[in-house]
């Protein structure tokens, strides 16, 4: 099991940014796949991005790519989100995530895959 605590969300104006961090701890010396998923009311939490252990290979969900930039730094256990030209559709709870399996080779981007979870940092986007 590994640990995640998410922050740095909080109000910005469109067009501007922020950059939410997660840190990790418990296995981290595991090969796990880390993400963020965000969640808007009345909506199913969705799928933003992802990062393999290595950082060599991410996905990023349509809506976010050219904007959003995930990163991590294996050795302080922390995976960024760095979003920019955030606009009000942006507005959610975000969460980072952990793959459930630690060896899994492939990217995934269902939130049923992923076994742990950050208690979630708010992002808000005013027009």
């Amino acid at each position: 099991q590994v640990q995640l605590v998410d922050s740095g969300g909080g109000l910005v104006q469109a067009g501007g940014s922020l950059r939410l961090s997660c840190v990790t701890s418990g296995r981290t010396f595991s090969r796990y796949t880390l993400g963020w998923f965000r969640q808007a009311p009345g909506k199913e939490r969705e799928f933003v991005a992802a990062i393999s252990w290595s950082g060599g290979t991410t996905r990023y969900a349509d809506s976010v790519k050219g904007r959003f930039t995930i990163s991590r730094h294996n050795g302080k256990n922390t995976v960024y989100l760095q979003m920019n030209s955030l606009k009000p559709e942006d507005t959610a709870v975000y969460y980072c995530a952990a793959d459930k399996d630690p060896w899994r080779r492939v990217i995934v981007t269902t939130a049923g895959d992923f076994g742990s979870w950050g208690q979630g940092t708010q992002v808000t986007v005013s027009s």
